[in-house]
């Protein structure tokens, strides 16, 4: 092997009976993963939104912006599920940092036994605040330690094409997301929930496993190789690539940021908020793709912008709430979305007859733009 061996890992039984929840969170945990999986199945006419910091550092920030979100949570709940983005591990298209699982102070080596220590005791707090956590599936082989906390998962737009990943987001009983790839195909994200969605062999932890499928494995469209993917020709799209291939629970989240949100051909981050009022004004429309729509995904921290992590002057970092990776939202500009979006969700669940007349509609429409 062409490393070194620095040292053995706590096992995951270890972790966890270091920083474990009680049976009552776990009860609570079990109830948000169950909503969510309603919403999904159309049981539940909520919407889904996801938001939180690009990568949930510092601890400190992440707390407070958990609060904040918490008391928003309470007040649009009859509306709208919210799910807090706790992202601890981050993926990078070359190098750097790798998020708080793998290195919990930026300045500092990598410490992954310290990392995983700092991640799992942020999510824990989240999670006994009441709130449901989101999280990014990077890397497998230690995600185990986090997965008892989580309500809702997400395959990244890097991995989703990994069948390790796929077979992962089979065997998890939360609800998984899983995002086109970087270079934008549907046909190749809607694969991956097909393939998320099945049983498979493995060997996972030491053992053979045979997974169950996951029913609730969805897409996200996060746009790709520079261009938007949330139009209604993108939804209508998808919807007869999930129809075509019996997909279960057919859903779509649309994530506001990454290549959704970009202007002149540069992302935008301040563009999230236009780009969830776009969809919705889209899909109210079309009834049958508003159904299809589930939810959305926000980069939103407590304060708006981004900020270098620059290794050689650790004190030049704001601590307060200002992302270290992909610029963010304002917690005053999230709260002000998430309450217009509440104002005016509105779900018609169309009947057959409704349903036909919609796609009618939609063909004279798409006829227009041709």
């Amino acid at each position: 092997m062409n490393c070194n061996y620095v040292k053995k890992l706590p096992s995951v039984e270890e972790i966890l009976r270091h920083n474990s929840i009680s049976y009552s969170d776990r009860l609570i945990i079990k109830k948000h993963r169950e909503e969510i999986k309603n919403i999904l199945s159309g049981k539940d006419d909520r919407l889904i939104m996801v938001v939180g910091p690009c990568s949930a550092w510092p601890k400190k920030a992440v707390l407070a912006y958990a609060d904040k979100l918490l008391k928003l949570s309470d007040k649009v709940k009859h509306k709208i599920k919210v799910v807090m983005r706790v992202y601890v591990q981050k993926p990078r298209t070359k190098v750097g940092w790798l998020g708080p699982a793998v290195q919990p102070d930026p300045f500092a080596p990598a410490d992954i036994e310290a990392g995983i220590q700092y991640a799992r005791d942020m999510m824990v707090k989240v999670v006994k605040k009441g709130l449901p956590i989101a999280s990014e599936i990077l890397f497998t082989h230690n995600f185990t330690s986090f997965l008892d906390l989580l309500s809702w998962g997400c395959i990244g737009a890097r991995s989703c094409e990994d069948q390790e990943h796929r077979i992962f987001a089979s065997a998890i009983d939360c609800a998984v997301g899983i995002k086109n790839p970087t270079h934008g195909s549907l046909n190749i994200g809607a694969n991956s929930i097909i393939a998320a969605q099945n049983p498979h062999a493995a060997a996972f932890d030491g053992y053979e496993v045979h997974t169950h499928g996951n029913n609730y494995a969805h897409a996200v469209l996060r746009g790709g190789n520079g261009q938007q993917n949330y139009s209604l020709e993108y939804l209508e799209e998808l919807s007869q690539v999930m129809v075509a291939n019996e997909v279960r629970n057919p859903a779509v989240f649309v994530d506001a940021s990454h290549d959704n949100s970009l202007i002149n051909g540069k992302k935008d981050y301040r563009l999230q908020p236009s780009v969830v009022m776009d969809v919705l004004d889209n899909a109210d429309s079309f009834p049958h793709l508003k159904t299809l729509l589930k939810g959305f995904m926000l980069e939103s921290f407590l304060l708006e912008g981004s900020q270098k992590l620059d290794a050689h002057d650790a004190n030049s970092i704001e601590l307060n709430g200002l992302s270290v990776t992909d610029p963010c939202i304002s917690w005053e500009q999230t709260e002000k979305l998430i309450l217009d979006v509440a104002d005016r969700w509105r779900l018609t669940v169309a009947d057959p007859n409704v349903l036909a007349r919609e796609r009618s509609a939609y063909a004279q429409y798409e006829n227009y733009l041709v």
